[in-house]
């Protein structure tokens, strides 16, 4: 496991962190997992909101670097500036499971979130780890105060579930971050020169944290390896000279990476047998600091630990088949068996990912993993017969590639099971892909359902393919707002209702009635469902609601009940307030005319007779 602080002074992200994660030496093929802590990102007001809509630079960053190394970010949580990011190789991800993140503020008393601790904690193969990232009060005289700030994180932080429920509850505790503490008695001349004559032992002594470690309680059995670089606090930023400001802060080891295990139960442990010493071991393998980065006047510090747990869980909750390659759509056909006592939700999905995604949500395409109603059987009965799923020709990328299967889990919101890379090699469609562009959509993916999201993100849940039905929960809390294309579906129509595309799997009309003849097609009401048209045969459900004189029906039962189960994923879709979208066409019965109506996905784009004409809709 490898562990990284860095205050990075709300600087811009250099070009290359490399070095920095230790990805250029041999180490890197034996390193399983990273664990990033950042503290001072940029937070200001403006930052802030274009982070909120989009992937922070600094994550984008490393997920950037380690993705080619098959690094996947497992987990990542952010408080105001401080940020913490944890990656695994994606052949570990099925054992990573119970994973959840915490903060807790601590400036200005609690209010302010540019001091505190921010954590994700997992079980990794069955054990309990904790990665807690933190930035505490700076100053020399604030160390009190540090300890009262750790001790309110470790107090406040609580997880859910039946163990571990607190931070020191963990097996192993990582505990990093700008610690801030700083070196007492010495005067600053002394300290610069036992660095530039390389005597770092002379500073130990009176570092803060190394004398906390023996007289504070709460730091009782946190260990750390010998601090054999240069204080990392505080240089002239661009430069490797320490402070040369009117201020003179004096050199400090103020970045640190430390970690807890926890002491066996005095009990008796499973099977009545007291549990064996050293269960549990760790060994510092690395602890340094890198002085090439100068973009912030912090220097990072990185620890490469090795970790040897005395048992492991080493079977996946999941297990999925595939064929080596897929060379015909027919072959596109997954298997997949649960384990006895996998809580299975009708929200999971099986992903296909490329080789070398970025993150759960980074597929390609995917196809719902729950199984018919009429499936449904006993848990037993589906660990041993395993279920069946096909991903359709249109949901799989053409051309020759190397692509992995992930079984998404909705209830752990983490990947319960992977294979290994296999082969997809399909002709690439030239006329596929031109009558998809002709429709006014990428032949990939609709952008337009992704605006608020970074061009490399992904939906937070599977919902980017125009053929496959939506499950997105929030579908069912509108209700009362209108669901309707967006313009630039639209070209230059302003009919409110939506007009259908080439890749639309289905309409959704909108009948709007004047008052004095809402009687005569309340009569045909019923003959009107019965006779219309629907891409699945289905009958209409009527929903009549008045606003001003103005009737409006909502055809389409699936729409009505807003079951996002039988929805249909629309290409793209603006949400308005019913009145809002009102207002406009209350005008337009005004002056006297009405909306264009389209009724079927084949009917012609030009407005159909008005309804004063007698024509049915």
């Amino acid at each position: 496991i490898t562990v990284v602080t860095w205050n990075v002074g709300t600087a811009m992200p250099p070009n290359d962190v490399t070095s920095l994660l230790h990805l250029n030496t041999g180490e890197t093929n034996d390193v399983d997992m990273i664990a990033i802590g950042l503290q001072e990102v940029n937070s200001k007001i403006n930052k802030r909101l274009k982070d909120a809509l989009f992937t922070d630079q600094w994550s984008e960053l490393f997920m950037d670097v380690l993705s080619p190394f098959h690094f996947i970010l497992v987990s990542t949580v952010r408080m105001q500036g401080v940020i913490l990011l944890v990656f695994a190789k994606y052949y570990h991800l099925p054992f990573l499971q119970d994973i959840q993140t915490d903060c807790t503020r601590t400036g200005l008393g609690g209010y302010w979130g540019n001091k505190g601790g921010v954590s994700v904690r997992l079980s990794i193969f069955g054990h309990m780890v904790c990665f807690l990232n933190c930035h505490l009060p700076a100053h020399l005289e604030k160390a009190e105060q540090r300890k009262e700030d750790f001790a309110t994180i470790l107090h406040m932080q609580q997880f859910e579930g039946p163990v571990a429920n607190g931070i020191l509850d963990h097996d192993l505790v990582f505990w990093f971050g700008d610690l801030n503490f700083r070196i007492e008695s010495l005067d600053i001349c002394f300290v610069k020169y036992a660095i530039d004559s390389n005597v770092l032992s002379q500073l130990w002594e009176k570092d803060q944290l190394n004398i906390a470690k023996s007289t504070w309680p709460v730091l009782r059995g946190f260990q750390e390896g010998p601090l054999n670089f240069p204080p990392t606090f505080k240089f002239d930023v661009g430069t490797n000279k320490y402070d040369s400001s009117a201020k003179k802060r004096k050199p400090a080891w103020t970045d640190r990476i430390l970690w807890k295990i926890k002491p066996p139960s005095k009990g008796l442990g499973t099977g009545g047998h007291r549990p064996s010493q050293g269960v549990l071991s760790v060994s510092q393998l690395c602890y340094c600091s890198h002085m090439e980065y100068t973009v912030s006047d912090h220097k990072p510090v990185a620890a490469i630990f090795a970790v040897q747990f005395a048992s492991k869980v080493d079977k996946p909750l999941v297990e999925i088949y595939v064929a080596d390659e897929w060379s015909r759509p027919e072959q596109a056909v997954v298997r997949y068996k649960m384990a006895v006592g996998f809580h299975r939700s009708s929200w999971d999905w099986i992903g296909l990912y490329r080789v070398g995604f970025r993150h759960p949500k980074d597929y390609v395409s995917y196809v719902w993993a729950r199984s018919d109603d009429g499936e449904r059987c006993l848990e037993k009965q589906l660990s041993v017969s395993g279920l069946q799923v096909l991903f359709s020709e249109e949901a799989l990328p053409k051309g020759n590639g190397e692509y992995i299967l992930g079984y998404y889990s909705n209830t752990s919101s983490s990947i319960a099971g992977v294979t290994e890379p296999f082969q997809i090699s399909l002709p690439r469609s030239e006329e596929g892909s031109s009558s998809t562009d002709s429709s006014g959509s990428s032949s990939e993916e609709d952008d337009s359902t992704l605006v608020l999201l970074a061009p490399k993100s992904r939906s937070p849940s599977p919902g980017k393919m125009k053929r496959h039905r939506s499950r997105s929960p929030s579908l069912a809390k509108f209700q009362g707002l209108i669901l309707r294309p967006s313009s630039r579906d639209r070209g230059t129509s302003r009919s409110p209702s939506p007009q259908s595309r080439c890749s639309l799997p289905r309409n959704i009309p909108t009948i709007h009635l004047p008052q004095e003849e809402l009687g005569h097609h309340e009569v045909k009401s019923k003959e009107l469902g019965q006779t219309a048209e629907s891409p699945e045969g289905s009958s209409f459900y009527q929903t009549v609601q008045e606003q001003s004189g103005l009737r409006r029906v909502f055809a389409d039962s699936s729409l009505a009940r807003a079951d996002p189960r039988n929805l249909g994923l629309l290409p793209a879709l603006r949400l308005e307030m019913i009145d809002q979208a009102l207002g406009w066409r209350r005008e337009s019965t005004d002056q006297g005319y009405y909306p264009c109506q389209r009724m079927s996905p084949t009917s012609p784009p030009g407005c159909g007779p008005s309804p004063k004409e007698g024509h049915s809709p």
